[in-house]
């Protein structure tokens, strides 16, 4: 009866039928085999894309993982001036200070460094104060260094894209960053609600418009 079949057939099956399945595949002409992990059949939702993708004849589009992530961004205050002042060799050694700096309140705040642009670092933490607290050991650390920085810290949804972590709330991590004065941590007013009750203080920086970000955002000073 299966060498009979003429239209297309899609068979699903457990791991621990392979054998038995692949061989039934195999006597249907054209027949696609799939093995779903055994979960697969208590909760159908890990099969939707293959099926879909069968039926339609054409990939289903995948769905974007999301994160909620602190975001962290920060930057030295006027590096090209300082730059062409002190020299190319003083100004790389500058750097490295700079980077060992950043890098060793990273790991003390748990934070996770996802990219450096020259001057500037990008991290994500899974705590908001612990991100501020970051920043601002951050700021003082250079700030012996003789080294003026901003930062910038927003929380909110991330899509992670090839390892890459990236969306709007990204954006606007960066944004709030770029507002801020030599030695501020600005955040975002998401960040300030959420760890309200901590002992972290702010002040009020007024509402601003973040380039290319949609609306006013009331920013905050950590202090």
């Amino acid at each position: 009866m299966l060498p009979t079949i003429r239209v297309p057939t899609l068979v699903l099956y457990r791991p621990k039928d392979r054998d038995q399945m692949l061989d039934l595949a195999g006597r249907i002409k054209g027949a696609h085999a799939l093995e779903i992990e055994e979960q697969g059949f208590s909760a159908f939702a890990p099969m939707t894309r293959e099926v879909e993708a069968f039926l339609s004849g054409r990939e289903a589009a995948p769905v974007p993982d999301t994160m909620l992530a602190t975001i962290m961004f920060t930057d030295i205050v006027g590096s090209t001036e300082r730059a062409a002042k002190v020299g190319d060799r003083a100004w790389r050694d500058l750097l490295r200070d700079h980077h060992t700096v950043v890098r060793r309140e990273l790991a003390r705040f748990r934070g996770r460094e996802l990219d450096t642009a020259g001057d500037g670092f990008f991290a994500i933490f899974d705590g908001p104060a612990r991100a501020i607290s970051c920043a601002r050991s951050i700021v003082g650390g250079l700030g012996e260094l003789d080294l003026e920085v901003r930062a910038g810290v927003h929380t909110g949804e991330c899509e992670l894209q090839d390892g890459k972590v990236t969306g709007i709330a990204v954006n606007i991590g960066a944004r709030v960053a770029a507002a801020a004065g030599p030695g501020e941590v600005f955040v975002s007013g998401t960040v300030k609600d959420l760890v309200a009750g901590s002992e972290i203080e702010f002040q009020d920086k007024g509402v601003r418009e973040l380039k290319g970000v949609p609306g006013e955002w009331r920013l905050y000073a950590a202090a």
